[in-house]
């Protein structure tokens, strides 16, 4: 629409990650040299974790891009699968016939291919996105995997892409033996607002401007501020506001456009627009969205008043309640974890979940994260894996965000092994 008007070959902004529009900056390059050194070199389990819209899946395919002939990349991007489909689908991408063949003859058939490749001196890498999603059953599936090796060499490399909340399944002592098995952590961190106009010159570039700087200082402003430093966003924001002044037959990009940009824009409500309003909002949205949605919830019994500023000790005292009562077979969503010194944020997202859908199906827990103390907020108390899916699906779909399915053993045992159990 507005690539003739600024001089562009193609829109340079778009969602889609694409690795002409890869941008260095911000430590991306460093990172993505680390992993190309750590995969062609046989190291171990590789992770990497990011924010939602930090720039985890360009990476991903940056990485598959870059990698040197003899390395072959296949992708697991469904973070549902159990352990026996996740061998299905890891054979599927082999393109291994797999028809009426039992989960161990499966098993063999890619132990079987890896050592036929390695013999003809290939090396294969498994990408999985979403890691944070997969049940902890799967993730220790997918560390099995790791076992097929030869005298020598691994037969294939691994490399976790995930948000934060990966880190905190891991953590879990049952999960240790993976995590012993990672060997490079890499977290991508958020755009930095001083380098913002750098990387908008870098995509523009891309797309073809030649020329001086398209966006003004009061745009930067805007964008950085709203943005947050999450690279989707940006790229959100910035192609909105092009098309603003596209409309209004600007040269420059200015902070009215970005101001038209963000009032167009899910998550357009200013600075202090962040992802804890943005989940609460998303929660109250799908939940007050009708009748359907209560069909798969368990009801409470509403949870102790909370003082005005202090929701977060009334949502504590209850979900020491819920816990000691509730079958330990039942599932909660896992939506957030923050360091206890963010006690103010944590604080303010539960204001606003209050305001949106009440707390009586918001749990809240104390645990550690390499040994820093956190907490945890959990959502619903479900009977059963389908409908604690139904409700992932929708979080989903109207949060942006997929939340981790913890059963009520695991939560247990999590709190136990923080040291809170005995007087939490």
């Amino acid at each position: 629409m507005y690539h003739a008007h600024f001089g562009l070959a193609e829109s340079p902004f778009g969602i889609t990650p694409n690795p002409a529009f890869f941008y260095s900056g911000n430590t991306r390059g460093e990172i993505l040299d680390a992993l190309l050194y750590a995969v062609t070199h046989g190291e171990g389990i590789i992770k990497v974790t990011g924010e939602v819209g930090s720039g985890k899946t360009m990476l991903c395919r940056m990485l598959e891009s870059q990698l040197p002939p003899r390395v072959e990349a296949i992708y697991l991007v469904n973070p549902s699968l159990g352990p026996d489909e996740v061998l299905f689908a890891i054979a599927g991408e082999m393109q291994l016939a797999t028809a009426g063949k039992r989960t161990d003859e499966v098993l063999r058939l890619l132990h079987g291919e890896l050592i036929d490749k390695h013999a003809n001196g290939l090396q294969v890498v498994l990408l999985v996105e979403e890691a944070q999603a997969m049940p902890l059953a799967t993730l220790e599936q997918i560390r099995l995997l790791t076992n097929l090796e030869t005298a020598h060499d691994k037969l294939l490399q691994i490399v976790l892409f995930g948000q934060p909340e990966l880190d905190a399944s891991l953590n879990l002592p049952q999960m240790r033996q993976l995590k012993e098995r990672i060997t490079h952590s890499f977290a991508v961190p958020l755009m930095a607002a001083e380098l913002i106009p750098d990387f908008l010159a870098c995509r523009l570039g891309a797309a073809g401007h030649r020329g001086p700087a398209l966006f003004d200082a009061d745009a930067v402003r805007g964008i950085a501020a709203v943005s947050q430093g999450i690279v989707r966003r940006i790229n959100i924001l910035a192609d909105k506001a092009m098309l603003a002044a596209y409309a209004d037959d600007a040269a420059v990009v200015q902070g009215r456009h970005v101001q038209a940009a963000v009032r167009d824009s899910a998550f357009g409500r200013g600075p202090r627009w962040n992802r804890r309003r943005a989940l609460a909002a998303g929660a109250g949205a799908l939940l007050l969205g009708g009748a359907a949605c209560w069909a798969v919830l368990e009801r409470a019994a509403p949870a102790p008043a909370a003082p005005p500023d202090r929701p977060l000790q009334a949502c504590l005292d209850a979900s020491r309640a819920w816990l000691r009562s509730t079958p330990e077979q039942h599932l909660a969503l896992q939506i957030m974890v923050m360091p206890a010194a963010n006690r103010a944020a944590i604080e303010a997202f539960l204001r606003d979940t209050r305001a949106a859908i009440g707390l009586q199906q918001v749990h809240a827990y104390p645990l550690r994260v390499d040994g820093a103390a956190h907490f945890a907020i959990a959502y619903g108390s479900f009977r059963s894996a389908h409908q604690a899916e139904a409700v992932q699906a929708m979080l989903s779909e109207q949060g942006g965000y997929r939340p981790q399915i913890r059963s009520v053993a695991a939560i247990r045992d999590e709190v136990r092994q923080s040291g809170a159990g005995d007087v939490w």
